[in-house]
């Protein structure tokens, strides 16, 4: 746009009109504005003998001129809002999505924290009652049942070894073939306090129940045995659901667990199940580490190991 200056000398007297052949456009710039000036007097006009020049108008047209290279105060954008404000509620509104992404995080692991605790507190008052009462009940004729005993016991051990073992065939040849459709949950960022995946949990104190159950309520070698398997199994289950769960995961706080070096080792191992770099392996969860040494992963450990370190110490 151009600023114009309009001068034009009109005399006001008499009957003299002049009026001129030509007109001239004198410019000048200065910034961003220009100058017209406009005079109808040339001087190829005849020369005027009677001319009394009673009053003149002077007309001053501003317009500020648009260019390219000189940016506009508040320069807008297609929606009409400027970039400085643009920019502003675009960082208010990622702002407002990382709030209420945290507090949904915050209130899933208060979910499954308070279900964790529940679920751990009702088996092991359970487990122990059992326990008790069964041996309780079995001695009460005064003979102490030691070949029970002791097969009860050491089959509580040696299926929580065994689950060990179950766990890593099952996740490899289950959970990642036939049953990938419901164990892709666990590999895919989760949407609210439990995942598809959770089930192989459920599924896996079923045949404890049956077998605690068997064995609280008969006598006898078998059921000794029974009732020691079902009780191995709810212990791997337990401490699966607060090394996995909780330490590898972050699903609840799991306080001084986090400290204890194996249990280090242990979360990174299956941290690097997740990151896929040697096909899939570990797929077992307190055996990991070796399994990643016998695939020469344990350079790839001790990063992941320093890593989660380092994370924890910035998080605290």
């Amino acid at each position: 746009m151009a600023a114009g200056m309009t001068s034009a000398c009109t005399s006001l007297g008499g009957n003299l009109f002049v009026k001129a052949p030509s007109r001239r456009f004198l410019s000048a710039r200065s910034g961003s504005y220009r100058m017209l000036l406009l005079s109808p007097l040339s001087t190829a006009a005849p020369p005027l003998r009677r001319r009394r020049l009673r009053d003149t108008a002077v007309y001053f047209l501003l317009q500020k001129e648009k260019t390219a290279a000189e940016p506009a105060d508040g320069l807008l954008e297609e929606g009409g809002e400027s970039t400085d404000v643009a920019r502003f509620r675009e960082a208010e509104e990622a702002e407002r999505r990382i709030s209420e992404r945290m507090a949904r995080k915050q209130s899933e692991r208060r979910t499954y924290l308070v279900a964790a605790v529940m679920s751990s507190l009702g088996i092991t008052s359970m487990a122990v009652a059992a326990v008790y009462y069964r041996f309780a009940w079995q001695m009460e004729g005064g003979e102490v049942p030691m070949t029970e005993m002791f097969g009860t016991f050491a089959l509580s051990v040696g299926a929580a070894v065994g689950m060990e073992f179950w766990a890593r065939w099952a996740h490899k040849a289950l959970w990642h073939a036939s049953l990938w459709h419901m164990h892709e949950s666990h590999h895919r960022p989760r949407d609210g306090p439990f995942e598809l995946n959770d089930i192989f949990a459920i599924v896996n104190a079923v045949p404890a129940i049956t077998l605690l159950a068997y064995g609280f309520f008969n006598r006898g070698l078998v059921p000794g045995l029974c009732f020691g398997a079902g009780l191995g199994i709810t212990i791997f289950g337990m401490a699966y659901m607060f090394v996995h769960d909780g330490l590898v995961h972050r699903r609840f706080p799991v306080g001084p667990i986090a400290d204890v070096p194996y249990f280090r080792k242990v979360a990174a191992a299956h941290q690097i199940h997740h990151m896929d770099k040697f096909e899939g392996v570990p797929y077992g969860l307190f055996l990991g580490p070796k399994e990643l040494e016998e695939v020469g992963g344990m350079e790839e450990l001790e990063k992941e190991i320093s890593r989660r370190i380092k994370r924890n110490a910035s998080l605290d």
